[in-house]
């Protein structure tokens, strides 16, 4: 399984164009600086990084969930894989897994949506993020909502009813969730998609981490609405 990020990209090459240069930027920023986080997350206890992220700390790892996937991260070798194969996590994803683990405050789900814009940080960018994100999604999917609910479905996503008619709920690490919104178009409107974020989400990781896992949300939907439909019966 390869990073987060390798799996964003799409039908829109200008919005891949985008994409590719955000993520680079991204990429860079967040694996400099965690170089400077290792050694503060070497000094913490392993049992309160866990409490604190809502993972379990056993047997000298930490398990979580990492897009519904089981991940297993050893400290204090800070190393992670997952259990299921026993192959390594790649780098970059390694890099999310300690921004969350060492970002994480405990704080539970606000309850309240935000967009990019409200991040920390992310006024200046929400324009970019909501190119490659909301709007590929809205070409995607603005004529079919049905095939968006399909395969947000299929992702594991939770329908947010009291949000709209095609809102659903993801959560790519144990204490942030995200949301996909979906307006269809019609005779005087065009079709409008977005990205949000539980209110908490900072409380976990960095605007950076958080645009990434955005387009990684993004990226799988697009990725599961092309993938050739598996045989039955």
């Amino acid at each position: 399984m390869g990073g987060l990020v390798d799996q964003a990209g799409g039908p829109a090459p200008a919005a891949a164009d985008d994409l590719t240069r955000a993520r680079q930027a991204w990429e860079a920023s967040m694996l400099q600086a965690l170089e400077r986080l290792r050694p503060a997350i070497q000094q913490q206890s392993p049992e309160r990084l866990a409490m604190l992220s809502r993972s379990v700390w056993s047997a000298g790892r930490i398990h979580l969930n990492y897009w519904g996937r089981p991940v297993t991260v050893e400290l204090p070798a800070q190393r992670a894989s997952y259990p299921d194969t026993g192959q390594p996590v790649p780098t970059f994803d390694l890099a999310m897994l300690l921004f969350y683990l060492s970002t994480a405050d405990g704080v539970g789900f606000a309850g309240r949506w935000i967009g990019y814009r409200e991040l920390p940080g992310g006024l200046f960018y929400h324009q970019a993020f909501q190119g490659y994100t909301g709007e590929r999604l809205a070409r995607a999917f603005g004529e079919t909502p049905q095939a968006f609910e399909r395969v947000a479905l299929a992702l594991g996503a939770e329908p947010l009813p009291g949000v709209g008619e095609w809102a659903f709920a993801v959560d790519p690490l144990p204490a942030i969730r995200l949301a996909a919104i979906l307006w269809p178009g019609d005779d005087e409107f065009p079709a409008r998609a977005s990205i949000l974020f539980d209110a908490a989400a900072p409380h976990f990781l960095p605007t950076d981490g958080l645009a990434l896992l955005g387009a990684g949300l993004t990226s799988r939907l697009l990725k599961a609405a092309s993938a050739p439909p598996t045989a039955s019966g």
